[in-house]
């Protein structure tokens, strides 16, 4: 199967923007070498569901770790670093690491989509009374999803009962959703709970999660809510604003680069949430249709 390359794209684009200094497209061409190792690495993991998963979680926090701070943190100049926002070299590794993560410890599924997907959120039909040529016109909404866990599907609707005149459309079912962001704050927590409503009313059964690297909110419950649950990646807060304002020039970064540098080593990618996040995969995967001798046998269903 082959799995998307959100990341990739990005250290090609960025190395092929006009803009980019030649201090940096260097460091980028380096970097993927870089890249192109981490995949070799993690496609030759093996082992039990808990052991591919912590191997891939520390192949994941060095690459990581390399991207945040090699690439951009020590960056000869300013371009990588002030402009992150829109390279986004740095947010895209969680978008990429996560179906190799997922395919690894679920090698048994098929006919499935892992990454970045356009999911199916609702339907509607452009027709009317008199007309009768466009056969219910059927017509989707769909919203881009950070990671799915998704089955391609089609739809199609006729005025004809053998479907001789039809209109179709192709779409994906969002199993499994999440939205990856690097700090998650308010706005961010209800923008996800609107997508996430969205998604419950397409697919009830289906399950939506809110990925953060690192949190900027006072935290809230999600049980008002249809998000399944908020995973915080490295356990930790944001850094604050009064510390970060500090990391605008390259001099500046320089003299707190090796406060960066154990920040980010004493705040690691957790191996624990990312085996919690598999685990409610897991769960998605295994919730077949109650037997009726055994919920006989155990009394609830």
């Amino acid at each position: 199967m082959e799995l998307p390359k959100p990341h990739y794209s990005k250290l090609v684009a960025a190395i092929n923007n006009s803009k980019t200094p030649i201090s940096s497209k260097r460091k980028l061409e380096e970097t993927i070498e870089v890249y192109e190792k981490w995949i070799q690495d993690m496609l030759s993991v093996d082992g039990t569901k808990e052991e591919k998963t912590e191997k891939l979680v520390n192949l994941f926090n060095n690459y990581k770790f390399f991207i945040d701070y090699n690439l951009i943190f020590l960056s000869e100049d300013d371009f990588l670093y002030r402009q992150k926002g829109q390279l986004k070299l740095d947010n895209t590794v969680i978008e990429e690491f996560l179906p190799h993560l997922v395919s690894k410890v679920f090698d048994n599924l098929n006919n499935v989509e892992f990454g970045p997907t356009k999911c199916f959120s609702s339907a509607y039909f452009q027709t009317s009374l008199r007309n009768f040529t466009n056969n219910g016109g059927i017509a989707i909404r769909s919203k881009d999803q950070d990671f799915a866990i998704a089955r391609k599907l089609y739809l199609k609707s006729s005025f004809d009962p053998s479907f001789n005149n039809s209109d179709s459309v192709t779409t994906f079912l969002g199993y499994v959703t999440a939205e990856c962001k690097t700090n998650l704050d308010k706005t961010m927590f209800q923008e996800a709970t609107a997508t996430s409503h969205d998604v419950k009313s397409a697919m009830p059964g289906s399950k939506y999660f809110l990925l953060c690297e690192w949190l900027d909110m006072t935290p809230i419950s999600t049980a008002p809510t249809d998000i399944d649950e908020v995973l915080i990646l490295r356990k930790a807060k944001r850094i604050s604003s009064n510390i970060r304002k500090d990391f605008d020039s390259v001099s500046a970064r320089r003299e707190k680069k090796d406060w960066y540098e154990n920040f980010l080593k004493t705040n690691p990618f957790d191996k624990g949430v990312f085996l919690r996040f598999v685990q409610h995969i897991e769960s998605v995967i295994d919730n077949d249709d109650p037997v009726e001798n055994n919920v006989l046998n155990d009394g609830f269903f």
